[in-house]
């Protein structure tokens, strides 16, 4: 079966990777364009080590976008991680489509941070869904599902990194096997049983300290490693990342101590051991230097 891989950073990289492990038949990678004086996107450095042909258009919006996927004779187009849109003709070009990968229970989360959403909106329970992506976003008839838990202390990158990334690469494959088995399988969202969230950015990541212990603990931890939650202390302004939630009363926003462990600020009904920051311009580093320099 002739594929093409279209997506980028190390999680495209990473299914290029089990792809020609398994001896696929690749005939194609696709990826962002390299940005001026930037080095080249991982999947891209990766694909051209192994002697694979690299496309990088700007847009796939163009009839030469189009010629192009159309002239990979491809039986199916894999996008592991695109940011860019891609039209009907242009998906519909190779002989089953194209699938997707999304880190997120579809229809719920849809949308470019749907890893962090369900982490500070305080769920215990995610996913990844591949599906064949339609003009929506992220709202395409869905071909499988895979489920695991939000531990109760993980941040968005264990969740990524320790389970939606690896889970994604073996659904990824999952969901290849069973096109070449003839499987075509195609199950309708339900739009409105779900949501849609935009970008988690440092204007959402902002922490309230007057607000319940456990969501300020939930916000920081969809925030680490990105965008890091952000708060004033003393007068400066730092990104929070590794922290505790901890017991404890008194009036939110107030420091409680400063210890060996860290900065424990006062939440409402509850406390928050800060482990590890970074101030504006300046490098992470461990709460208890920062706050000690301070005076």
């Amino acid at each position: 079966m002739r594929i093409v891989v279209h997506g980028q950073q190390a999680f495209g990289q990473a299914v290029l990777e089990r792809l020609l492990k398994r001896g696929e038949n690749v005939v194609a990678v696709c990826t962002a364009p390299t940005k001026e004086g930037r080095p080249d996107d991982p999947l891209a450095a990766y694909a051209r080590e192994k002697g694979l042909p690299v496309h990088q258009p700007a847009s796939w919006k163009t009839p030469e976008a189009l010629e192009l996927m159309r002239s990979f004779k491809a039986d199916v187009c894999m996008m592991a991680y695109v940011l860019l849109f891609v039209p009907k003709e242009v998906r519909d070009a190779p002989t089953y489509g194209t699938f997707q990968y999304h880190p997120s229970l579809c229809p719920w989360h849809r949308g470019p941070s749907s890893i962090n959403w369900p982490i500070a909106m305080g769920k215990t329970r995610t996913g990844l869904t591949i599906f064949w992506p339609d003009d929506g976003l992220d709202e395409g008839p869905i071909m499988l599902q895979k489920t695991c838990e939000i531990g109760p202390d993980e941040t968005l990158g264990d969740v990524y990194f320790n389970k939606l990334f690896p889970m994604g690469v073996d659904a990824m494959i999952e969901g290849l096997d069973l096109v070449k088995a003839g499987i075509i399988l195609k199950h309708d969202q339900r739009l409105s049983d779900g949501s849609y969230e935009s970008w988690f950015k440092g204007e959402h990541a902002r922490i309230d300290w007057a607000k319940p212990a456990n969501e300020v603990y939930n916000l920081i931890r969809a925030a680490n490693p990105a965008p890091g939650a952000q708060t004033t202390i003393k007068g400066a302004e730092i990104q929070v990342y590794d922290c505790k939630l901890l017991a404890g009363d008194g009036t939110p926003g107030e420091i409680v101590e400063a210890t060996d462990a860290g900065i424990v600020m006062q939440a409402n009904g509850g406390r928050i051991l800060i482990e590890r920051i970074r101030p504006a311009g300046g490098q992470k580093q461990p709460a208890s230097t920062w706050i000690a320099e301070q005076g």
